[in-house]
């Protein structure tokens, strides 16, 4: 029935329902659209419930699916030569999604000691609520030691946070599969720029797409990688609890994911810079980063990494604990304090009061975490200029010192 053109109902009823746009047999965008809705009709219920139930493909609520999302989840899973991705609403939502998606009441977890802070509170304050037993490694021959008949899944960090340790993803994948587990591997900090995990024999990868991969820090998000076989699980749990990606952030990850081979050699070529003349200042006690001759994972790196990448995070402990490391901060003029990382400008954070503040300071100490250190995201700026203003606040640092002996 066509309403009446003049009535006012018929204005409101076509305000209601436009003319459906039409599907384009040619031409089409360039650019992924942004699918915003929450729901999508259908010509008929039957058609509707086959959807619902998976029987057919298609979309009908974007706490399920959503069209852009789902596109940035395949460019994901294209990069990292995965069969399927996840895509979720943060980097937290990833992974507690896929630890509970293989682990249930009296299952065990094989963890890699150096883990983001978040990652590990949820492993030692949260799963354990559930009956979920947790053993913490710092390599596959431990983790070997530790696999028990419960064992479902061994988790590690392709390149930890913020120790910048390299795990030996193949090892790890021999000791979990022999246990009869699975090997998931997070690799935010590494990218597919700098490392593949699921070539070298990782089951699942996830990402925190908050950070390289959105790159601009301007949009919330997460990833997971794997085989249809397992990203079901992961899917199957992700719409029962909600966790799913904005269509609005996922247009955003795949505008970054464009220019992440980039922004990744660039920030990488400058992280190396930066670590080898930051070794040199009299003001610093450490620098921690893989392509450094003396960083305990530099054989290893050139190995598991990407040649000649070793990702563009750089920590630095000043000498003078904590205090140094906030004074520090708080001089440079080019970089931003900030929680997290990736973007297009340098940050820096001091660890232990920021990412790993979950952590107590025996267990900062058992992670290899130093009370002072300044995890320093590197970003787009000219080497050189960052190098003159990480010199000039550290120079800073050493007059202090001075003034404070005198």
């Amino acid at each position: 029935m066509t309403p009446a053109d003049r009535s006012e109902d018929a204005l409101q009823t076509r305000a209601v329902h436009p003319p459906r746009p039409a599907v384009p047999g040619r031409g089409w965008p360039t650019v992924t659209p942004v699918h915003r809705t929450a729901t999508f009709s259908f010509e008929s219920s039957d058609a509707f419930s086959a959807v619902m139930a998976d029987h057919t493909q298609g979309y009908a609520y974007s706490r399920i699916d959503n069209p852009t999302s789902d596109a940035f989840a395949r460019a994901v899973a294209a990069l990292e030569g995965g069969q399927e991705a996840q895509p979720f609403a943060s980097g937290m939502a990833a992974i507690t999604t896929t630890l509970l998606a293989f682990l249930s009441a009296g299952d065990h977890v094989v963890a890699q000691r150096q883990l983001y802070g978040g990652t590990h509170h949820v492993l030692t304050h949260v799963l354990p609520r559930w009956g979920i037993g947790v053993s913490f490694v710092d390599s596959p021959q431990e983790a070997a030691a530790m696999m028990t008949a419960t064992t479902r899944l061994v988790w590690c960090e392709a390149i930890s946070n913020p120790t910048l340790r390299v795990a030996d993803i193949p090892a790890f994948a021999e000791v979990a599969h022999q246990g009869g587990a699975l090997l998931a591997v997070d690799s935010t900090f590494a990218t597919p720029v700098v490392c593949r995990p699921l070539s070298l024999g990782a089951d699942l990868v996830v990402h925190s797409a908050t950070k390289y991969i959105g790159g601009h820090s301007d949009a919330t998000g997460g990833v997971v990688v794997g085989d249809h076989r397992h990203l079901a699980a992961v899917r199957a749990l992700r719409t029962e609890m909600g966790g799913a990606l904005a269509p609005d952030e996922a247009f955003l990850m795949l505008r970054g994911l464009q220019t992440l081979p980039l922004r990744v050699e660039r920030q990488n070529r400058t992280a190396a810079h930066l670590a080898g003349a930051l070794t040199k200042h009299p003001a610093v006690e450490s620098v921690d980063y893989p392509g450094l001759p003396g960083h305990p994972d530099h054989t290893l790196a050139a190995n598991v990494l990407e040649p000649g990448r070793f990702g563009g995070i750089v920590t630095l402990t000043p000498r003078g604990g904590r205090d140094a490391a906030l004074r520090l901060c708080d001089s440079l003029q080019l970089c931003h304090i900030v929680t997290s990382l990736g973007g297009t400008a340098t940050g820096v954070s001091h660890v232990a009061s920021t990412s790993h503040r979950q952590l107590d300071a025996a267990a900062l100490s058992a992670a290899g975490i130093s009370a002072g250190a300044v995890r320093i995201a590197v970003g787009l700026e000219e080497a050189d200029d960052l190098l003159a203003d990480f010199t000039t606040a550290l120079d800073a640092l050493c007059e202090a010192r001075t003034g404070d002996i005198a």
